[in-house]
């Protein structure tokens, strides 16, 4: 049978690609949202579009897939929106919340957030960001689960300055992160573990101004457990020789 060319896609299915983008687009908005209530030092709600706009970038890329953007819509680019918004939502915006904010202070604070806005810049646009079996290489940019943590701990502004900082040069490292999403290994259990931490995350996000750092230890769980799943699967892959390697001792 012979493929539907783009200008023979049916209205309907034309209407579902534009609107995915859409939806990947709707990520701006939070990234508005959020650095007007920055503004406004309301850090409760900035936190809330921060987590807006993780949701849609969690669900994006299946709806993508599902509609089949590329084949409908070959003309629009929806790999080079998500990375734009997800550089806002997921670097830049974090940051300036760590400056605004004062988590991240004096010249080695500005210093810490020029390296990490830099490195992920660089690293957005390099075409190993992301492996054809769906990992992440480097530190995955995850600023704004940062930013939660050094500002639910109340992290002095030297240690948030330093993490910052390592994790920058991290994002050059040549080790890789699972993708939970897409991540084949294990996905299911990465799924579910993540809505719990995401549902967890909003009680703590809705209880500021008060710091409920009980529940906030309790979430660390999820990033031990992507970090150490991440490790793991490298080491694995590490120690699994090449199809036409010479094993013989």
């Amino acid at each position: 049978m012979t493929p539907t060319s783009p200008a023979q896609e049916s209205p309907q299915r034309r209407l579902a690609a534009w609107s995915v983008h859409l939806f990947t687009a709707f990520g701006t908005i939070c990234t508005l949202g959020a650095l007007s209530a920055i503004y406004q030092n309301d850090i409760r709600v900035a936190f809330f579009w921060l987590s807006l706009a993780v949701v849609i970038d969690a669900m994006d890329g299946a709806l993508a897939r599902l509609v089949r953007v590329k084949e409908v819509l070959p003309i629009f680019d929806g790999a080079k929106l998500d990375d734009i918004v997800d550089y806002m939502t997921f670097v830049m915006v974090p940051v300036f919340l760590m400056l605004a904010t004062g988590i991240l202070q004096g010249a080695f604070g500005i210093l810490a957030g020029s390296a990490a806005v830099l490195a992920s810049a660089y690293r957005f646009c390099h075409v190993a960001a992301k492996t054809e079996d769906h990992f992440f290489t480097g530190f995955p940019s995850y600023w704004n689960i940062l930013t939660f943590y050094l500002y639910i701990f109340a992290i002095p502004p030297v240690i948030s300055a330093a993490i910052t900082l390592v994790l920058a040069l991290l994002v050059f490292a040549p080790l890789k992160f699972v993708y939970p999403s897409r991540t084949i290994f294990m996905r299911p259990t990465s799924v579910i573990l993540g809505i719990v931490w995401g549902l967890v995350g909003l009680v703590v996000i809705d209880s500021l101004p008060e710091r409920r750092m009980d529940l906030a230890a309790l979430t660390l769980l999820y990033p031990i457990y992507y970090t150490g799943l991440s490790f793991y699967l490298q080491w694995k892959g590490n120690r699994t020789p090449a199809p036409d390697a010479d094993t013989s001792a």
